[in-house]
């Protein structure tokens, strides 16, 4: 009998993940360097057990997606707002200092000008994964971290939708200025309908049949993609959309029923997304810029907490929070990925430019995590001391 190559795939990778994951906590490491480590493992450059992790790479980027959604249900809109404005001048600064950090590191290893300015853009921005997955939300305190937190990435998103939509000009020799017109347009456009839909559709449903478990359910996975790729379609990113449609249902009665009962699909696809980025992971191309890589990724998760810290403290955070949010927020993001793979299919970098950051995000998650996972409140922590949900 011939077997399913995805449900193997799958079977692979929770298996896998399981076997790890209990010698991990043995050891006091954190699980999602397993996860990336059994990608490496299993992927087409280990024992190529899995030889095309493409289809569960994009079944992954759902994780991502219900994690931006869970995380728009704990947060209040007008507690969102108050911090994104505080939050805009964080963002602008710490862009310039770190993609002029990533351009100096190129050049210094021969890197041309042009790769040089794309490495330098992949430095700008952290990742959602690590700063939200690894944030605890039953306490006041991290409520609070969370909003300030989503506020920077979210800012960042929309950094790089800007720089995806340059990419895109090169490549097509389109019309950039409308397109960002279009986006600017549509953002505002995308908030007043789900709050408009929210408000006088979604909450008299849930408020008509929410005795009916399986019906809330249902509703909220379909308003959670649906908005996603409603802010796909308008130029925006599904992670944007997602966010957008946790908010707006923040404030009905059964939003924390939803949290609880999306987050083991949440955890299953964020399983899938972590194993899928070792398996990515060319071991042969690591002769060529391994040492880039790793001056790279040092200084994210050196130089980051470093530079937020110093924002957040500017902005009125308390210098033990700030230390801890910067250190959150210390490591490549996987959006810099989705970038490095534009410009390459673009033809704007080559391979080697195209591996360095990919190694190099890779090498940052996996001290990133493991430093937060072992210093701070995670759902994951490494003792009972410090773990939190």
């Amino acid at each position: 009998m011939q077997q399913d190559p995805i449900v193997f795939s799958i079977f692979l990778v929770f298996t896998g993940a399981a076997v790890l994951a209990t010698l991990a906590l043995y050891a006091r490491q954190s699980l999602l360097v397993a996860y990336i480590l059994l990608g490496v493992l299993l992927g087409p450059w280990g024992a190529a057990l899995v030889p095309d992790p493409e289809i569960l790479h994009q079944a992954a980027h759902i994780g991502i997606i219900f994690l931006l959604f869970l995380l728009g249900l704990d947060l209040q809109p007008q507690d969102l707002l108050h911090t994104l404005r505080k939050s805009t001048w964080v963002v602008l600064i710490s862009s310039i200092v770190f993609s002029a950090t990533g351009y100096a590191i190129a050049i210094a290893f021969g890197f041309p000008q042009r790769e040089s300015v794309l490495v330098g853009a992949a430095m700008m921005f952290s990742s959602t994964i690590i700063g939200v997955k690894l944030l605890p939300t039953t306490a006041l305190h991290h409520q609070h971290q969370g909003e300030v937190i989503i506020s920077v990435l979210l800012l960042q998103d929309l950094v790089a939708i800007v720089v995806l939509l340059l990419l895109e000009g090169y490549e097509r020799g389109g019309a950039l200025l409308v397109e960002l017109a279009l986006v600017a347009l549509y953002l505002p456009g995308l908030l007043v309908f789900a709050f408009l839909f929210e408000r006088y559709v979604l909450v008299r449903l849930i408020e008509r049949f929410d005795k009916i478990h399986e019906y809330i359910f249902l509703v909220a996975i379909g308003w959670c993609l649906g908005v996603a790729q409603l802010a796909e379609f308008l130029g925006l990113s599904a992670e944007i959309g997602a966010f957008i449609a946790g908010v707006a249902l923040a404030t009905s009665p059964i939003s924390q029923f939803i949290v609880q009962n999306l987050r083991p699909l949440r955890d299953f696809f964020l399983v899938l997304f972590f194993f899928a980025l070792g398996a990515s992971f060319d071991l042969s191309m690591l002769e060529h810029i391994l040492l880039p890589a790793l001056v790279l990724a040092l200084a994210a998760v050196t130089l980051k907490p470093i530079v937020f810290r110093w924002l957040f403290m500017h902005t009125g955070e308390k210098p033990s929070l700030s230390s801890e949010m910067g250190v959150r927020l210390g490591q490549i993001s996987e959006f810099s990925i989705l970038i490095a793979v534009v410009a390459y299919e673009s033809g704007y970098i080559g391979v080697e430019a195209f591996y360095l950051i990919e190694i190099a995000m890779l090498m940052s998650f996996a001290v990133s995590s493991y430093w937060v996972v072992w210093r701070f409140p995670t759902p994951i922590a490494l003792s009972d001391r410090l773990r939190r949900d």
